[in-house]
């Protein structure tokens, strides 16, 4: 019996775009064994062919603009490809040849329009809901996003699956650093509300380094004037270490769909401090020292210094909780529903 087709798009692989990209690198690594088991073969559309895991097959295609890509060269490679599925991240292909299943992270840029560019916000609020309504199946990394989708968009909450995030396996404890610098990751921009989180540190005695693309050249500015260290994207062995010689992770988003960084941190065996966010608190699941805005970070940086055992054993304890592979099999659940 001949497997049927699930093609990914994976474009995000290797344009350091942080959580959309984990994201695809870590499904992918584990869905070609559930996949198999229900009849199915993973392929990965990207620009990067070498960053694609092992059991999963790379169709290299390359693109001029977004907007071609999505209109007419996708499309016409799935019809060449005879997919049985597509599964994209926020925006589906203009005309689609065969079903289609898409994640949406967040909708960050429906809650707050301040939290991103005029442009981008225009883009997404055209081309997410609409996708939200075309997919045979809808993905999301938390039950904060899930909830915002069926509130702002009208979509019935059983259409909607949730597949945590998982952790790359580098993320483990390890040798101890310095511990003598706060840390925040994300893209640099003023969701993520790095400025706070640097006058914590400050307030504490310790640097602040931020490891990130830098999205808001005027926000990175501000931050290298105030005493802080941006690092930039950097590769996940570094990110590995850095999150082991930290003091503490903190995370002072304005706004998350799930916070990959906490998980990460709490996998590599360090103290995480959060605002009261909806998705870092689930996310952390108690394993992390909760704040009330911006005037509680100094308290909590803290209690993480001197509460780091507990922190470490509960944050441990927690990362384990989040399951690739249980991600993965939700997922080929969904691909299972919609070809039906």
């Amino acid at each position: 019996m001949s497997l049927r087709l699930v093609v990914v798009d994976a474009d995000v692989l290797g344009r350091n775009r942080t959580g959309d990209e984990k994201y695809v690198l870590n499904l992918l690594r584990e869905l070609p064994v559930p996949a198999a088991a229900a009849g199915l073969r993973i392929a990965a559309v990207t620009r990067h062919p070498e960053l694609v895991p092992d059991g999963v097959e790379p169709i290299e295609l390359g693109t001029r603009s977004q907007e071609l890509r999505m209109s007419w060269t996708l499309p016409r490679l799935l019809r060449s490809e005879e997919a049985a599925l597509v599964h994209t991240q926020y925006a589906l292909p203009l005309r689609l040849p065969c079903p289609a299943v898409v994640t949406i992270h967040d909708l960050s840029f429906e809650r707050d329009a301040t939290l991103m560019s005029r442009r981008d916000r225009h883009i997404f609020r055209l081309v997410v809901p609409r996708a939200a309504r075309r997919a045979a199946g809808i993905l999301t990394v938390s039950e904060r996003s899930k909830r915002d989708i069926v509130e702002l968009y009208g979509i019935p909450a059983e259409r909607i699956v949730v597949t945590p995030n998982s952790v790359d396996p580098v993320f483990v404890p390890g040798e101890g650093g310095s511990r003598d610098f706060v840390l925040a990751v994300g893209a640099v921009q003023r969701r993520k509300n790095q400025l706070v989180a640097l006058a914590a540190a400050r307030s504490v005695g310790l640097p602040l380094v931020v490891v990130g693309p830098e999205r808001d050249s005027a926000l990175a500015r501000e931050l290298r004037e105030g005493g802080a260290t941006l690092r930039g994207h950097v590769s996940i062995e570094e990110l590995a270490t850095l999150y082991r010689g930290a003091a503490c992770l903190v995370q002072a988003s304005l706004y998350e769909g799930f916070g990959l960084p906490v998980l990460e941190a709490m996998a590599s065996g360090t103290p995480v401090v959060v605002v009261r966010d909806e998705a870092l608190v689930e996310v952390a699941g108690g394993a992390a020292v909760v704040v009330d805005g911006a005037e509680g970070l100094v308290d909590g940086i803290r209690r993480a210094i001197s509460d780091r055992e507990i922190l470490v054993a509960a944050g441990l304890e927690r990362a384990r909780s989040f399951s690739g592979r249980a991600a993965a099999e939700r997922t080929v659940a969904v691909y299972l529903t919609a070809l039906a």
